[in-house]
């Protein structure tokens, strides 16, 4: 018996892809600010990235390479690793760099953190809906090849807590 390459119309079939690797961690320390005047006390913790991918089935039988996607999340979560988290743009606290330093203003108090130890990050408030989206935001543009149509970029703070910053190629950022 002889087996040939039947030329078949295929039908396009969408593969739903999930990313959760143990390598997908960072651990930060920071504190959530909730108004002008009250804040939570510096504190850190170990966060957990997944992802999800919507993408089409190929010829070959695959949707995507899971290596090119693990390892550019990868990357993501080692440069926020070991760090002091400040949200740049936040309405209620002020930074400024000084001698090797950030010294913030929150209220009636002052903090200093080594520029060294400190990433300042373009978001409003250090929570894992604002890291989701700052990681989706820095991580779109790599990750969206072989046809993505949806893109989902979640941050856990242990377990049954997380946030989903949301992409797709009909609406942009959702």
């Amino acid at each position: 018996m002889c087996f040939h390459n039947v030329n078949k119309v295929f039908i396009l079939r969408y593969n739903t892809i999930f990313i959760n690797k143990e390598s997908h961690k960072f651990s930060i320390a920071h504190y959530t600010i909730f108004s002008a005047t009250e804040r939570e006390r510096l504190h850190g913790h170990n966060y957990s990235v997944s992802a999800r991918l919507v993408a089409p089935l190929s010829n070959n039988g695959f949707s995507v390479d899971y290596n090119v996607y693990k390892n550019l999340i990868k990357m993501a979560c080692d440069a926020l690793d070991e760090h002091m988290v400040l949200a740049q743009n936040s309405p209620y606290q002020s930074i400024c760099e000084e001698n090797g330093e950030y010294i913030v203003s929150f209220d009636k108090e002052r903090f200093r953190f080594l520029s060294s130890d400190t990433l300042l990050l373009p978001i409003t408030n250090v929570t894992v809906e604002e890291l989701s989206y700052y990681l989706l935001d820095k991580l779109r543009d790599d990750l969206i090849r072989d046809g993505l149509l949806e893109l989902d970029i979640c941050v856990s703070s242990g377990p049954g807590q997380q946030a989903c910053a949301c992409w797709s190629t009909d609406e942009g950022l959702v």
